[in-house]
């Protein structure tokens, strides 16, 4: 099994890490990394070891425990395309990617593994193939590699940038432009490492384009396209001009708006991957696939409109 370091992700301890892609607990890692199970770059590391960018995660653990192991659910899935070495989902909000403490099922991996009949071998028992990921609370068009091969080829084209991302996100107050670009560092919070920030000691280059599509009272309906993929990076960086997503739980916080005495609820951040594009990593042809907004952030387009 290996894991390959990216950006985002630097600076970690690689126990949190690698707990974090795999499900494996941070105990058993501790003790794979003691007996020279776990090697980065090919060489032992000491148990604190911070991942770095680039880094070459091996893990030779031949015993599978109970904890690692990927349990299949009859879970339905809107498939957008299937074949021998990718699948395309649209993953609905409120789904979590893969198995972690907290999520052992009803994940979007618990469901492949019923309806496929195989999966990669790479990115660890519980997250195989996955080459990139939506929040939970983040509904939109995911790609996975069923095949290994695959998987490498879609990795490295997320980190060249080459994938095209389109988002639809509901804002909340007025963006004083018609368009523009949010160029702010982006990297794990000193304070909170569960959380992201554009005042981090260890930030990287971020960059977010949009375009307004509808305004509202106190709400903007926009268009997104990354021009780097940093963790919560939309999220982030919205917050940080004073735009936060609605719904929001962790960044901004606006959960609701009032508007002339009636309450507009957001019960999740109003957040939806709409495109996503890429070269097929077997065929070489450029794919690109799309889905509508869901039913619950196409409720609260209808509520903000009624209010105009």
């Amino acid at each position: 099994m290996t894991e390959i370091v990216h950006d985002s992700e630097e600076g970690e301890r690689i126990d949190t890490y690698l707990s974090k892609k795999t499900g494996i607990s941070r105990s058993r890692i501790q003790r794979q990394i003691k007996e020279g199970n776990i090697l980065v770059n090919g060489k032992r590391i000491r148990q604190n070891y911070r991942v770095r960018t680039g880094d070459i995660i091996t893990i030779n653990i031949t015993a599978v425990e109970p904890e690692d192991r990927l349990i299949p659910e009859p879970l339905p899935l809107d498939f957008l395309y299937k074949d021998d070495w990718i699948v395309v989902v649209n993953k609905p909000p409120g789904m979590v990617v893969y198995p972690a403490p907290g999520h052992r099922r009803g994940t979007l991996m618990n469901a492949l593994s019923y309806h496929l009949e195989k999966l990669s071998t790479v990115g660890g028992p519980l997250r195989p193939g996955v080459v990139h990921r939506l929040d939970k609370d983040t509904s939109g068009v995911m790609v996975v590699a069923v095949d290994d091969n695959a998987y490498y080829n879609l990795v490295e084209q997320f980190r060249k940038r080459r994938i095209t991302r389109r988002y639809i996100a509901l804002v909340y107050g007025s963006l004083r432009t018609d368009e523009g670009e949010i160029s702010r560092p982006v990297g794990r919070s000193d304070r909170d490492r569960k959380r992201m920030t554009t005042v981090s000691k260890k930030a990287k280059e971020a960059i977010t384009r949009w375009k307004v599509i509808r305004r509202f009272e106190n709400a903007t309906l926009i268009e997104v396209r990354l021009g780097t993929g940093r963790t919560h990076q939309i999220r982030v960086h919205f917050a940080s001009i004073g735009h936060p997503v609605l719904g929001d739980k962790t960044y901004g916080k606006k959960r609701e708006l009032v508007i002339d005495r009636k309450r507009i609820a957001f019960p999740r951040q109003m957040l939806h991957a709409e495109l996503l594009g890429f070269t097929h990593p077997e065929t070489g042809r450029y794919l690109e696939f799309s889905s509508p907004v869901p039913e619950d952030m196409e409720e609260a387009i209808k509520a903000l409109s009624k209010d105009l």
